[in-house]
Formats: C-alpha cells, structure tokens, sequence
C-alpha cells in the first residue's frame, strides 16, 4: 500500500471518469481506477461503487450533494451516541448545507432506539435517513431502518466506514441490499490507503 501511494498515481490530475477525463495521459488510470470498481462491487456485491473519494466525509458528501437539495432535511444518529461529524454535526459543513435533525441511543439498553427513528421521521418527514456510526459497537438493523425510510418515502444511506472489512469477510450483515447509499473508508478496518467509497445495489 505504501509504495502504491509513493507512485505517480497518487500525484497525476485524474478529473472526470475513465474514457472521459478532463486530462490526457490518463489511460492507466483508467485501467486501475475500472479495475478497484470491479473489485469493489465483486467484494461488497454491490451493483455500482465509486472509488474516487478522498475519504468517508467526501464519499458522504458525494452522496448527500448527489440527492439532497441545500437545505433539505435529514435524520442521522447523535454525534455523542455514536454517530460521526460528517452526519451533521455542528462543527461539520454538513450541518450548514442540510437541515440535520437526530436520533439518540437509548439511555436505559444504550442501543439504537428504533421507535424513536420511526417517531421523529413520522413528524419531520427527512428526504434521508443515515444510518453507521464511529462508535456503535453493535448491530444495526439496516432492514428495520429501510422499511422506515421507505415509509417516509426518504433515501437510506449506510455509512459503514468503521465496519467496511467486517461486512467485506462476511463477519457481520451488509447494508448494500436494503439501501440505496453505502459508504466506507479505504483505510480502519479496510487496512488499505486513503480513500473511500460509494456503493449501491442493482436498481
């Protein structure tokens, strides 16, 4: 990984997708950058990714900016409950583009509390739920979450940047079938270099 990251690649101007750069000389990247999609979607049985993200922040940006409006709403986990700056923190750019309102943990099982997701999305109607956190260290019904944001009629985003290589070896559930978003980071338990990613499943 680190002499991949001291090659040209990591330095070359690589704008727009393969076969359609804003740059020339870029056949290689092209050829590298088809190859980490391929192996991304074989890896997480997604049926699209992205890999051009710098990071998770930007790969959730990416999708936020994709999809949302300025100033739309939407319902993520509570940063001091396990959720993560980039799902509309204060101090975070995110929550000065979007309308973010959030979800705690219960006080008394310290895990998600599913009922109170489904309360507030009935009353504030996000156009998307986020779902992962950075520290959370339990499951995390991504199927329970889809049928509500399914009834809000709102957009499911999984960021699984913390979890990306447990998902990947199969060691716990995936998100990619019940959402429409999933992100993750190249690096924490991915053990690769920096970089993130966006996923999807098959329309």
């Amino acid at each position: 990984v680190m002499e991949t990251l001291g090659s040209a690649f990591h330095t070359k101007t690589i704008e727009g997708y393969p076969g359609n750069r804003s740059h020339a000389g870029c056949r290689y990247a092209d050829q590298i950058e088809k190859l980490a999609v391929e192996r991304g979607k074989t890896l997480f049985g997604a049926g699209h990714a992205n890999v051009q993200p710098h990071s998770g922040t930007s790969a959730n940006l990416a999708v936020y900016f994709s999809v949302l409006d300025v100033g739309d709403r939407v319902l993520a986990m509570r940063l001091p409950h396990g959720g993560h700056l980039s799902h509309g923190h204060r101090a975070s750019i995110t929550s000065k583009c979007f309308d973010f309102r959030h979800y705690s943990v219960n006080p008394e099982t310290e895990q998600i509390d599913y009922e109170e997701i489904e309360a507030i999305a009935e009353e504030i109607r996000p156009k998307m739920i986020v779902a992962g956190a950075s520290s959370y260290a339990r499951l995390i019904d991504y199927e329970r979450l889809a049928h509500i944001a399914r009834h809000v009629s709102a957009y499911l985003m999984v960021d699984m940047a913390h979890i990306a290589g447990l998902v990947a070896a199969g060691i716990i559930p995936s998100p990619i079938d019940c959402s429409d978003f999933v992100t993750f980071t190249c690096y924490k338990t991915m053990m690769g270099g920096r970089g993130g990613g966006v996923l999807a499943r098959e329309a």
